[in-house]
């Protein structure tokens, strides 16, 4: 990913993580990501139990490859899976909202 296109992507993801939970639930819920190569992984953060720590649970992937973003769930095993339902776009923000209204019930359950 050049760095152009990882300064976008930045900012829509900090944009997005940072709205994407409700003020009075953040200390329950939060948000977060990371970028690694071509890949953007989107992240659901809760409190452990019983712990000062916060568990990550990966929520899905976005890999750009050829100028098109794919979608990807990650199964129970840790192995990613794309996501045939979902074509890849060049537009990032498409495939991003298209996981965050979750019509079929991959992401958020």
């Amino acid at each position: 990913m050049d760095d152009f296109t990882k300064k976008r992507i930045e900012r829509i993801m900090d944009k997005y993580t940072k709205n994407r939970i409700p003020q009075h639930l953040q200390d329950r819920i939060r948000m977060n990501y990371k970028i690694r190569g071509n890949n953007v992984t989107l992240i659901e953060e809760r409190p452990a139990f019983k712990s000062d720590q916060w568990v990550q649970h990966d929520v899905a992937q976005f890999r750009q490859n050829q100028n098109q973003w794919k979608v990807y769930w990650k199964d129970s095993k840790g192995k990613w899976h794309y996501v045939e339902e979902i074509e890849p776009n060049e537009e990032f923000e498409r495939q991003l909202k298209i996981v965050d209204e979750d019509n079929r019930g991959i992401f958020w359950g």
